[in-house]
C-alpha cells in the first residue's frame, strides 16, 4: 500500500498542488493587468474616435435599438459636429474592426482599421491610407464610387458593407432625432 501512494498519489497530489498554485498567480495577474488593459482599450478608441471626426469636442454613447448588423455602437459627438460609428464585419481572415466619423450632413470625414485578420500583403491593404482615403468626402450617394482591391475582393466589400450599414445606421438617428 504504501509504495502504491509514493507510486500514484504523491506524483498526483505534487501535480495538482502545482496546478493550484499556478492557476491562483494567473488569476491574480489577470485581475492586476484587466484594468489597465481596459484602460489602454479605452484610451486607444477615443483616439481613434477623436481622429476621424477631428471636429468633435467630445463624445458621447447613443443609444439606439434595432441597429444594423456591422455597427456596434454609435457615438455623437457632443458639440454636434456628426457622429462615429464603431463597426465589426466579417473579412476574408476574420473579424475587423472599423471606425467611421461621418459629419452632420452624412459625409464621411474619415474610417480607420481598428483591427483585423486579413491576408498580408493583400486584404491588409484595406487598413492603408489608398484604401481606406477612398472613403473621404463620400456621400450614402456616392459610396458606389470606391473601387475594391484587386485580388482582395471579399475584404474590400467587407468594408464597404460595414460603411453602407454605417450610411443606415446615421439615416436611423437622423430619424430619431439624436
Amino acid at each position: 500500500m504504501k509504495k502504491s501512494f509514493n507510486e500514484i498519489i504523491k506524483p498526483v497530489l505534487v501535480l495538482v498542488c502545482i496546478c493550484l498554485v499556478v492557476t491562483a498567480l494567473l488569476a491574480y495577474i489577470n485581475s492586476v493587468t484587466s484594468p489597465i488593459i481596459a484602460k489602454a482599450e479605452q484610451e486607444k478608441t477615443q483616439q481613434a474616435m477623436s481622429e476621424v471626426l477631428c471636429e468633435a469636442d467630445g463624445f458621447e454613447k447613443l443609444e439606439i435599438g434595432n441597429l444594423p448588423d456591422r455597427v456596434t455602437e454609435i457615438y455623437t459627438a457632443t458639440n454636434g459636429a456628426g457622429y462615429v460609428f464603431m463597426l465589426t464585419t466579417k473579412g476574408y481572415g476574420g473579424d475587423m474592426k472599423l471606425i467611421c466619423g461621418m459629419d452632420a450632413d452624412g459625409v464621411i470625414e474619415q474610417c480607420k482599421t481598428l483591427s483585423h485578420a486579413e491576408t498580408s500583403g493583400l486584404g491588409s491593404k484595406t487598413a492603408e491610407d489608398p484604401y481606406r482615403n477612398q472613403y473621404c468626402k463620400k456621400s450614402a450617394d456616392t459610396l458606389s464610387e470606391v473601387d475594391a482591391i484587386t485580388g482582395a475582393t471579399i475584404s474590400s466589400n467587407a468594408y464597404k458593407n460595414a460603411i453602407e450599414d454605417a450610411f443606415k445606421a446615421y439615416d436611423m438617428v437622423k430619424e430619431a432625432g439624436k
